[in-house]
C-alpha cells in the first residue's frame, strides 16, 4: 500500500483503492450487465478500427472488449492497473481458449510500448476521465498517438459535462463550477462519484465536446467522427441538432494518426 506521495501520477487514492480490491472486479460484469453502452461502444470500435491488425485495450478492465476483439479477429494487447481486473480477464479469456497478452501499467505511464507498435487502440467507458488530472490526460493520449502506426485509429468514450443541466443536482454542480472558476479555484469537469462498496469518491472528469476535440488534435489526432451516444437503448440521440451538446450523455470519438504527422 503506497503512501499518497508514492501513488502513480493521475491516480487518486479512492481510484487505487479501487482497484487493487478483489470484491469489485469480481462483481464488476454483473454490475453493469444492463448497461447498454456495452455493446454500443464495442460495435463504433469494430466499425471504426479498421481494418483488423494489432489493438491495444487501454483501461480494459475484466476483459469486454479485448475478448470481442479477439473473438473478430484482432490480436489485442489489454492494459489495466487493476491487478484484480486482469485476474478476472485472465480466467475468462483461457476458458474461451483465447490468448490475449495483458500488462499491468498506468495508462499515463506507457513508456513500454515501442513507438508504432499498434494498428488501433481503443480507451472506453470514460476510462479517460478516470485520470485524474489535466495533464496527466495529455501525457495518456501522447502515448496514444506515439505507439500508433501512421493511419491507425484510436476510440475513445467520455461522458458529457453539460448533460447535468437536466437535474437539479446536476445543475447546481455546474452553477458551483463555474463560480469556482471565475474564483480561480478547482479544476473544471471534474466531479465526485458518491462512495460504494467501501471504496471513497471517485473523481470523474467530464468533458465538453470541445474539450476532447482540443484535447485530441493537440495530441496529433484527426478525428473522423464524434458520436453523440444517450441512454436509450440504441444509444442514439434523437435529433442531434436540436440542443445535442446538451442532451448527450457522452462521446464516442474516433481520431487516426495521419500518415504525415510525427510525434508532437
Amino acid at each position: 500500500m503506497p503512501a499518497d506521495w508514492q501513488l502513480p501520477p493521475g491516480v487518486s487514492r479512492a481510484l487505487w483503492d479501487y482497484f487493487h480490491d478483489p470484491a469489485v472486479a469480481r462483481a464488476y460484469d454483473q454490475s453493469l450487465a444492463d448497461t447498454p453502452l456495452l455493446q454500443i461502444d464495442q460495435a463504433f470500435v469494430l466499425e471504426k478500427c479498421q481494418p483488423v491488425g494489432r489493438i491495444l485495450d487501454l483501461g480494459c478492465g475484466t476483459g469486454r472488449l479485448a475478448i470481442t476483439l479477439a473473438q473478430h479477429g484482432y490480436r489485442p494487447v489489454a492494459v489495466d492497473l487493476s491487478p484484480e481486473m486482469l485476474k478476472v480477464l485472465g480466467e475468462k479469456s483461457a476458458s474461451l481458449r483465447l490468448d490475449i497478452p495483458s500488462v499491468c501499467a498506468n495508462l499515463v505511464e506507457l513508456d513500454g510500448f515501442p513507438d508504432a507498435s499498434f494498428d488501433h487502440a481503443a480507451c472506453l467507458f470514460s476510462t479517460l476521465g478516470l485520470i485524474v488530472g489535466a495533464d496527466a490526460r495529455r501525457r495518456c493520449l501522447a502515448h496514444v498517438f506515439r505507439v500508433l502506426r501512421p493511419g491507425g485509429v484510436f476510440v475513445v468514450h467520455v461522458h458529457n459535462r453539460w448533460f447535468n443541466i437536466w437535474t437539479r443536482h446536476g445543475r447546481r454542480l455546474l452553477f458551483r463550477e463555474m463560480w469556482n472558476a471565475w474564483l480561480g479555484r478547482g479544476a473544471t469537469g471534474d466531479y465526485e462519484m458518491p462512495a460504494h462498496d467501501g471504496i471513497g469518491r471517485l473523481t470523474m472528469h467530464l468533458f465538453t465536446r470541445r474539450e476532447l476535440a482540443s484535447l485530441m488534435h493537440a495530441a496529433g489526432f484527426e478525428i473522423t467522427e464524434v458520436r453523440p451516444v444517450s441512454l436509450r437503448a440504441d444509444g442514439r440521440v434523437a435529433c442531434p441538432w436540436w440542443f445535442g451538446r446538451l442532451r448527450s450523455y457522452g462521446y464516442l470519438v474516433a481520431g487516426r494518426k495521419q500518415a504525415s504527422r510525427v510525434r508532437p
